[in-house]
């Protein structure tokens, strides 16, 4: 990303995040089976609820990951995010400076 221009600001591993949101999935499809089985059939419902069950097996395990990277274009001297993720967590938006 850099070598194309980017400037990465952030980096979050969200594996546990998804094992919790892929299992919350699997209850739902679950809770709504019949509903599901009429829309997609029988055959398709259980091949989702695997797949997700799977998948929420492997990201508990940690076989597989997942990342979100936050990146812009780079731009001299200026920073476009906050310095820290107060804001994410206490809903305030600290003032955004330039480095330096």
């Amino acid at each position: 990303m850099e070598r194309a221009g980017f400037e990465i600001h952030d980096l979050e591993g969200l594996r546990p995040h998804y094992a919790l949101t892929l299992r919350h999935w699997v209850a739902c499809l679950e809770a709504a089976r019949e509903a599901a089985s009429r829309e997609v059939g029988e055959a398709a419902w259980r091949i989702w609820r695997l797949y997700m069950a799977a998948c929420a097996l492997e990201f508990e395990a940690g076989g597989i990951g997942i990342y979100q990277i936050l990146a812009s274009n780079r731009q001299r001297g200026a920073w476009p995010v906050p310095l820290t993720r107060t804001d994410l967590y206490h809903g305030s938006r600290p003032n955004v400076r330039a480095p330096g």
